[in-house]
């Protein structure tokens, strides 16, 4: 590895701030002095030594023993400073690494997540970004303090004896020749065992995200032999970088030890022949001593480099990952209380990637401001597509679907997401209080404000049946939940933003017919009515919706309301027979139940 490939990565890298790079480079003016008063000591002995043997004085004697210690005790405090620079900019990056991370992911689509698993962006930004701490601090720290002794001990040495040096120095060459054949190695060896401590990441945030799945079907005895495999992985790449270590670097200290060796041998002899002096060849021995430090550090500098490199490749992958669904170059101004909630879709048409047929297919309708339209159809016929692209969770082409006339492609994101309070199929909730998750859009909205959405929504009676109330925690993904209770508490959360439009992408699959149909006519004779799209399996609850568009394979092949398209053959006619039949059946089941007890 050349020095200059060193500096270049770290230096370069867009990932350290100019500040942080001004911190760091105060580390290295400080290892500077310290290295500069490094060379200058060797020398004051090399003085003291050859004037004591003219003429051996104790008062000299506490002179240079006086003036070694002082500038010992100065070099300490220097070094002292120096460390906490560069380790300070090591932490601070750290930090500073974290929170871009954490901010990047925020703008990032959904696609990418369903691309990229959870397990191992956590491992990024925690392992990896703890490998470019070590890489910032300490490898730079060793590898400054490696330059700057070799760049000044080497010609001091020279300039005492030459041939003495050459000698002394002709195996670092070999050295550094082996450090270079053993860098890829390293390279590549360390990012195995990165990414194999993603994929043992990944499975352990997986299978505790599943641990009721996993207990229901019995798979524990499967998902430990998935682990202990993962874990075999990783502890055979780890014995292999191991290996490699630790042939390397105690290879590297002795080869360093050995210019101590030869400067012994020969320097005795020079001593005896009057080549060089006592205090010349202590000078020396002290020289060389202080090489074969930053030398034998030189192996685990590179184990901090290598993880580093790579750790950096790893946290740059997702800072380069650029948003697919962002705000057109020129955006039309939107504010959410001026919104009509006019919605238009004019031959909306979406192709999933990869997919062979188009999820929507020159989808057409108009949907009128405070009007409840109910979408059904068959699973798979492009319903909650239709939701996603009307928020922009996924992108469609431009002038296919309006917002009061506006292209939506036109609309900041920011805005338009206000505008549609959005309740998707999986109601997710966070592991906080339930008050929390209702007003998780307006934080410090108060609590009569929570109460009625949640009354709008039909939760607030079991809220206050709880021990705790609104103060309930309601765990991981709100597992302490009904999926009833998720997803009303997740409807009166979109309720409390009281935008314009509201979508219930399937939101109210948990709930039984009867309070589904009461949230809905709530909804419709609300003082302020909102554009209400409602996606739902459950008929009966579509009844008293203004209108209801019937999708199939992605086309809208029925619309009106629920009195004519049940007089007209066709789709929406058979699913309601099948609502039918299936309410019948499970009215006799429930009569059978009765008189079995």
């Amino acid at each position: 590895m050349r020095e200059s490939d060193w500096s270049s990565d770290v230096c370069s890298s867009d990932l350290f701030p100019s500040h942080d790079r001004l911190w760091c480079m105060g580390g290295v003016v400080s290892l500077l002095i310290v290295n500069l008063l490094g060379v200058y000591i060797p020398l004051l002995i090399r003085q003291g030594i050859d004037e004591l043997q003219e003429n051996f004085d104790l008062d000299r004697v506490v002179y240079y023993a006086g003036i070694t210690i002082l500038l010992g005790s100065v070099m300490w405090v220097i070094r002292m400073i120096s460390r906490m620079l560069i380790f300070g900019v090591g932490r601070k990056v750290e930090g500073q690494l974290k929170q871009q991370i954490f901010d990047h992911l925020l703008t990032l689509d959904p696609s990418y997540f369903a691309r990229n698993t959870i397990g191992d962006i956590i491992n990024r930004a925690t392992s990896d970004v703890d490998n470019i701490r070590r890489l910032v601090g300490f490898a730079v720290l060793s590898l400054a303090n490696t330059c700057f002794a070799y760049a000044f001990t080497l010609p001091v040495m020279f300039l005492i004896n030459a041939k003495l040096s050459f000698l002394a120095i002709l195996v670092y060459p070999v050295m550094l020749g082996i450090v270079q054949l053993f860098s890829n190695k390293l390279r590549v060896q360390q990012q195995d065992v990165q990414e194999e401590l993603s994929k043992l990441s990944e499975l352990i945030q997986e299978d505790l995200s599943g641990i009721s799945l996993i207990k229901i079907y019995a798979q524990e005895d499967n998902e430990r032999s998935a682990f202990a495999g993962l874990n075999q992985n990783l502890l055979t790449y780890n014995l292999e970088l191991a290996r490699t270590r630790n042939f390397l670097f105690p290879l590297l200290e002795g080869l360093a030890s050995v210019s101590l060796l030869v400067l012994l041998g020969f320097g005795s002899t020079a001593i005896a022949q009057g080549t060089i002096s006592v205090g010349d060849f202590i000078a020396l021995t002290l020289y060389v001593e202080r090489l074969v430090f930053p030398t034998a550090l030189l192996g685990f500098t590179i184990t901090a480099y290598q993880r580093g490199e790579v750790s950096i490749d790893r946290i740059e992958a997702i800072l380069r990952a650029e948003p697919k669904i962002k705000d057109a170059q020129q955006t039309l101004p939107l504010l959410p209380s001026e919104v009509k909630g006019w919605i238009k879709a004019d031959r909306l048409t979406f192709t999933y990637p990869e997919a062979a047929t188009p999820a929507l297919d020159q989808v057409s309708f108009s949907i009128a401001p405070g009007q409840t339209v109910a979408i059904v159809g068959p699973i798979g016929s492009g319903k909650s597509t239709l939701a996603n692209a009307l928020v922009r969770l996924i992108e469609v082409e431009p002038d296919q679907l309006f917002l009061d006339n506006v292209d939506i492609l036109k609309l900041p994101l920011d805005a338009l997401r206000q505008t549609i309070a959005y309740v998707p199929q999986d109601s997710f909730l966070f592991s906080t209080a339930i008050r929390n998750n209702i007003r998780y859009g307006i934080p410090d909205c108060e609590q009569p404000r929570v109460e009625t959405v949640a009354k709008t929504a039909q939760i607030h009676p079991e809220i206050i049946n709880f021990p705790q109330q609104y103060e309930t925690i309601v765990g991981e993904r709100g597992i302490t939940l009904s999926g009833g209770q998720r997803q009303r508490t997740a409807l009166a959360r979109a309720l409390l933003m009281d935008s314009p439009i509201l979508i219930l992408d399937d939101a109210l699959s948990s709930v039984d017919n009867q309070t589904a149909t009461a949230i809905l006519q709530s909804l419709s004779t609300a003082t302020h009515r909102k554009t209400v799209i409602f996606i739902t399996h459950q008929l009966s609850a579509v009844t008293t919706a203004d209108r209801i568009l019937v999708m199939d394979k992605g086309r809208i092949v029925q619309a009106g309301n629920h009195e004519d398209l049940i007089q007209k053959p066709g789709l929406y006619q058979d699913l309601w027979e099948q609502h039918q039949l299936a309410a019948v059946l499970q009215s006799q089941l429930t009569v059978e139940s009765g008189v079995g007890k």
